[in-house]
């Protein structure tokens, strides 16, 4: 054991040539800079030292990495290993550098932007049944949220952005939903906000049916026209807290003679007034038989 020992220590204390890795830190304004992919943390080098030095740089014992310095946004993402030869110079202590080994290391910086987004409910997501209707505008709290990342990845974001409730929910009442804020690069883009609170109001309507007899216009003078069937129907929905104050005889439909389709012999009837609260007007038949007595 001696023996050895004694070898072992007189071994560390020649001089040794090796390839080895080293580590490396990129020095930047991380204020204004941002990189966009996973930066290199070391490059194969070659040198000479003492065992030594070599064994404690190989266990990574008290050992400076060599510093990269990114003042402003690089106008190349790459820089040549013989550029790193001053700083790696600086940082090995008690080694000798005889060549980097590494030819290139690749590197991708973005400016580091702040952007302020609207959030909007998906107009896409059905949210109640035939049933129920929201009334008024949706509420969305908070109404933005701000980004913070890349400036390729912030402009890729969609303005307005979307939300979508977690799930496909049939609202009957009025309700406060949390909506998670989604997105993608969530590893390098920051939300001021991790979910916002979407309020609906939602109300219960009626169906209700209605006969009217349909007005005649521009027909010429002298001109007596019969209507098969002589009455429409409506149909149509009516929020269930309005029904007291529905004014039911505010509906109005028109026959215009000048829109007359000789074809068939018919007209279209259209609905040109209604009570205000109503929902979802169907007019049957959609086209009367018109014949002169």
């Amino acid at each position: 054991m001696a023996a050895s020992t004694f070898w072992l220590l007189n071994a560390l204390n020649k001089s040794y040539s090796t390839q080895t890795s080293y580590p490396i830190r990129f020095v930047y304004d991380e204020s204004e800079l941002i990189p966009i992919k996973p930066l290199p943390q070391e490059v194969a080098i070659n040198v000479t030292g003492k065992g030594w030095k070599l064994l404690r740089k190989s266990l990574r014992l008290e050992v400076q990495p060599a510093e990269v310095y990114i003042r402003d946004l690089p106008r190349n993402n790459y820089l040549l290993g013989s550029a790193l030869r001053p700083s790696l110079v600086n940082a090995l202590d008690g080694l000798q550098l005889n060549f980097v080994v590494t030819d290139t290391i690749y590197f991708d910086f973005d400016p580091k932007v702040r952007k302020r987004i609207a959030l909007r409910l998906d107009p896409t997501q059905k949210l109640t049944d035939n049933q129920h209707a929201i009334v008024g505008s949706v509420r969305i709290n908070p109404d933005s949220i701000t980004f913070t990342g890349p400036s390729s990845l912030i402009d890729s974001l969609p303005n307005p952005f979307l939300l979508r409730l977690p799930e496909e929910q049939t609202l009957a009442e009025p309700s406060k939903i949390p909506v998670p804020i989604n997105y993608n690069y969530k590893s390098l883009v920051e939300a001021n906000v991790e979910e916002a609170q979407v309020i609906v109001n939602v109300k219960s309507l009626v169906a209700e049916e209605r006969q009217l007899l349909p007005e005649l216009v521009n027909v010429p003078a002298g001109v007596a026209l019969s209507l098969r069937p002589p009455i429409v129907v409506l149909r149509y929905q009516v929020l269930q807290d309005s029904m007291a104050t529905l004014n039911r005889s505010a509906f109005k439909v028109v026959l215009n003679y000048n829109k007359f389709n000789p074809i068939d012999s018919t007209l279209v009837p259209e609905l040109v007034q209604k009570p205000r609260g109503i929902r979802n007007v169907q007019v049957w038949p959609n086209r009367i038989k018109i014949s002169r007595q």
